[in-house]
């Protein structure tokens, strides 16, 4: 149901501009907007159950720029620092059930916790380990808000963090570069060796099923020319992501893990830059979180591309208060 991988533009890891694609696919229209958020901000990791034991405050360490589905869950983003997460879907996901003993981070908050709190892959990766903490499902829109997290920063490092039977599945190195969606990740490994170019013989598939998504990412990622120019960097990236999306109105009713794409976004790690595509606009946008003022006290700011859908370029001064 979605897509993501990591690309740096020359070649080894960290080297040039490290951008992170990913598409959203889902069953329904997201009704996505974007939001800058600054530091300084405290939340909590279970608003709905504050009085669960395993409920945990924090405050906003970095700046961060957001997508919020259906206006409230941070689903992707970047935060000042560089590090970009994302969250896709996964049907076997499993959170277990709800242990008080442990912290516990309700899933709209668990991409925001991590872009509020730190600046690189390994430190977050730390936490999740010894932390201990236990994701809590919450539903995207009528379904139930499964899935598994995957983490960036501008050194090309990467992990891919997974929840079976409570415990998050971690898989950090900078050769996890390509997520999709079922099955769980080891096997994706594996089953993307069967095709040309991959370790196999089978030809590319061009199917909207995750393992075909997760090879077609893998295979022409691996196939883009070096580049300095951090334009070209982008444009590269977009063709990719939009290789490995599902053409729009195609939704599978047999197969309900089979959505058609709704949005695509590109981060540069390196320059602090979110570029946002909708399917139903022909317009990307994009933000330049240099020209962000993420202060403490700044008020969190928003743009609706949902009632707005004309937006074009360079929309970091179009943002407003909330």
């Amino acid at each position: 149901m979605c897509t993501r991988f990591l690309w740096s533009s020359l070649g080894d890891p960290g080297k040039g501009n490290v951008l992170v694609g990913r598409s959203m696919d889902w069953y329904q229209d997201t009704a996505t907007i974007l939001a800058v958020r600054p530091r300084g901000k405290k939340r909590e990791s279970i608003p709905s159950n504050p009085d669960d034991p395993g409920n945990f405050e924090w405050t906003s360490k970095y700046g961060s720029v957001v997508a919020l589905m259906y206006g409230e869950a941070a689903v992707d983003g970047i935060n000042e620092a560089g590090l970009q997460v994302s969250g896709l879907y996964l049907s076997e996901s499993d959170y277990g059930e709800r242990n008080t003993s442990r912290p516990g981070l309700e899933l709209y908050l668990a991409i925001q916790c991590l872009l509020d709190r730190f600046d690189t892959v390994e430190t977050a990766v730390e936490w999740v380990k010894a932390s201990h903490v236990q994701l809590i499902e919450m539903k995207l829109g009528d379904k139930p808000g499964t899935g598994h997290l995957a983490l960036a920063d501008p050194s090309g490092d990467s992990a891919i963090i997974e929840f079976i039977t409570g415990k998050p599945s971690v898989y950090h190195g900078r050769e996890y570069t390509v997520m999709a969606n079922s099955p769980l990740y080891p096997v994706q490994l594996k089953l993307q060796r069967r095709y040309e170019g991959l370790g196999g013989n089978q030809p590319l598939p061009g199917g909207v099923d995750s393992p075909d998504r997760f090879a077609r990412a893998a295979y022409y990622s691996a196939q883009l020319p070096n580049t300095s120019d951090a334009r070209e960097a982008s444009a590269y990236v977009f063709s990719v992501i939009r290789n490995a999306s599902a053409p729009f109105g195609t939704a599978d009713e047999v197969r309900p893990n089979i959505s058609t794409t709704r949005w695509r976004t590109v981060t540069d790690c390196t320059k602090r830059r979110y570029f946002f595509e909708s399917t139903t606009s022909p317009n990307v946008v994009w933000i330049e979180l240099s020209q962000l003022d993420f202060a403490p006290g700044s008020p969190e700011l928003r743009l609706d591309l949902v009632n707005e859908p004309d937006h074009v370029g360079n929309v970091t001064d179009e943002f407003v208060a909330v």
